[in-house]
């Protein structure tokens, strides 16, 4: 056999070897993802629904793996797998089905419900995920790891190093501590019948006369839109007219003639929570927030000195869901479909989805503003201590704090929860859950999309929108008083009338010189500009 031949047979061998090393590897893993194709969230949570039904008890639930834009699905045998194959979906043999991971719940809601626990069934390990905070020590944990031990490879134990909260806040508390929804003092919040929105030059006159001032109707005001409230709140890209994007401190500048925003403060009962979505009921304009402040107290305002009353609760659920559905007391309010960015932006709202692990959102509160994250459980279980247990919730690794509660969580144009509570907070970040929006409407009979507002309401105009009623029109960037009772000159930070908090007090409210903004229907003017 000459030097030639040797060297064929000898290549030959080795690549047979390497063959025989590769051949079985690419068989082995039973999550081959070679042939799965890429899809867009709302594409691949249609197609994961559409498969879920089709697999049936042979499933055991999916997740949007966002790094690579592919589809998982959790099946029980190959045969099942290579039908989620053949749709481009990735198929994931897994060891506990779907019966296996709801049996465990039911467990540790009859053996382990100890104050300060949580948990929601996690499908990227295939497990149920438990959380317990820094509170279960002593008596509380051994009673956890009694139930949790015995169901060893389908339940699994983290802790938490804070304290699972409702984040409600005290009134004292001011909203934007933390970069959130205000940006300055709380100068100058009207009491009834006061000339609110005293502010000095300089000072976050967001907090003005009822978070805002401008566009509140005081007591008996029917929509006064206090120069430009109603169109200044909402005018341009959205909220130019809260104090230059710096106020919406208390709930912005039109609470009463342009509704309020997702994300805005509310007050209530001696607490602060968070607007989440503008609905309508039957045609009639109201919002969503939490539950629990929904139970604190019958009527919200956007002040926390209580003058500028802007809803009453119709529909309150605590704690067995975490919802609550405010009405605004003015039928004529023009309650727009959208959520505060806290950056003197807002994001359209047009429709509610089901939340999906892996989904990527936004969360909007008066507390921390915006922040973003992931769903990472379903269906968790929240046990907040006193009795207060609350389920179907939607766990997420996004951030919170008091205050926050009822605020916004959306993704892109969709409304996806409510603000309940968690632990942790946005420093050192932890776990927050949230209300299925999709629950709160299907309870309730609302709708999103409330920007038709109610009978005799003004039509939007250029972002800026009429005063309600159609009494003034948006002049200028900066609008007229509501029912023609003064113009707002050229949005130079006058502003009269802009308080309007008390029952029809004039008060030159604000009267801010320049930088004051004292006037949230100081749309675009350098007033509101000076409180950047």
């Amino acid at each position: 056999m000459n030097k030639r031949t040797l060297a064929i047979s000898g290549a030959a061998v080795a690549a047979l070897g390497a063959a025989a090393i590769l051949l079985p590897n690419a068989n082995a893993n039973p999550d081959e993802t070679s042939g799965a194709k890429t899809f867009s969230s709302p594409v691949a949570v249609k197609l994961a629904r559409s498969l879920a039904a089709d697999l049936g008890d042979n499933g055991a639930g999916w997740y949007y793996d966002n790094a690579n834009r592919q589809l998982v699905m959790n099946v029980v045998d190959e045969d099942s797998a290579e039908g989620v194959r053949a749709k481009g979906a990735v198929a994931k043999i897994v060891t506990n089905s779907m019966e296996d991971l709801k049996a465990a719940t039911k467990t540790l809601s009859s053996d382990a419900s100890v104050p300060g626990t949580a948990w929601s069934i996690d499908p990227v390990t295939n497990k149920v995920q438990v959380t317990a905070d820094r509170t279960v020590t002593g008596a509380k944990w051994a009673t956890l790891t009694k139930a949790t031990d015995q169901m060893e490879g389908t339940v699994s134990v983290k802790r938490s190093q804070g304290e699972f909260k409702k984040f409600d806040g005290e009134e004292a508390a001011q909203p934007g501590d933390n970069g959130g929804a205000g940006a300055g003092d709380a100068a100058g919040d009207a009491g009834a019948g006061d000339a609110a929105g005293d502010a000095g030059a300089g000072d976050a006159a967001g907090d003005a006369g009822a978070a805002g001032g401008a566009g509140d109707a005081g007591a008996g005001g029917a929509g006064d839109a206090g120069a430009g409230g109603a169109a200044g709140g909402e005018q341009g890209a959205g909220g130019a007219g809260d104090a230059g994007g710096a106020g919406d401190a208390g709930g912005g500048g039109d609470a009463a003639a342009g509704g309020l925003d997702g994300g805005d403060a509310i007050f209530g009962g001696g607490a602060r929570c968070s607007l989440g979505f503008n609905v309508s009921v039957d045609g009639a304009p109201g919002f969503l927030t939490a539950g629990h402040c929904g139970n604190a107290s019958q009527t919200w305002t956007s002040d926390e000195a209580g003058a500028q009353q802007v809803g009453t609760v119709q529909d309150s659920q605590f704690p067995a869901s975490d919802f609550a559905l405010v009405m605004y007391d003015d039928a004529t309010t023009q309650a727009s479909s959208t959520v505060d960015l806290q950056d003197g932006s807002t994001q359209e709202i047009g429709r509610a989805v089901e939340a999906s692990v892996g989904l990527k959102v936004q969360r909007s509160g008066s507390t921390t503003g915006v922040t973003d994250g992931t769903v990472t459980g379903l269906n968790a279980t929240v046990n907040y201590g006193n009795g207060d247990i609350v389920n179907g919730l939607i766990q997420t690794d996004v951030c919170a704090e008091p205050g926050d509660s009822g605020g916004a969580m959306f993704a892109e144009d969709a409304a996806v929860g409510l603000t309940s509570g968690g632990s942790g907070d946005c420093t050192q970040g932890g776990e927050t859950f949230f209300q299925p929006v999709t629950g709160a409407l299907e309870a309730t009979g609302a709708v999103i999309g409330a920007g038709d507002g109610g009978a005799g309401g003004g039509d939007a105009a250029g972002g800026a929108g009429d005063a309600a009623g159609g009494a003034g029109d948006a002049a200028g960037g900066a609008g007229d008083a509501a029912g023609g009772a003064g113009d707002a000159a050229g949005g130079a930070g006058d502003a009269a009338g802009a308080g309007n908090a008390g029952a029809g007090d004039a008060g030159d409210a604000g009267n801010a010189g320049a930088g004051a903004a004292a006037g949230a229907g100081d749309t675009g003017s350098d007033a509101g500009q000076g409180l950047n």
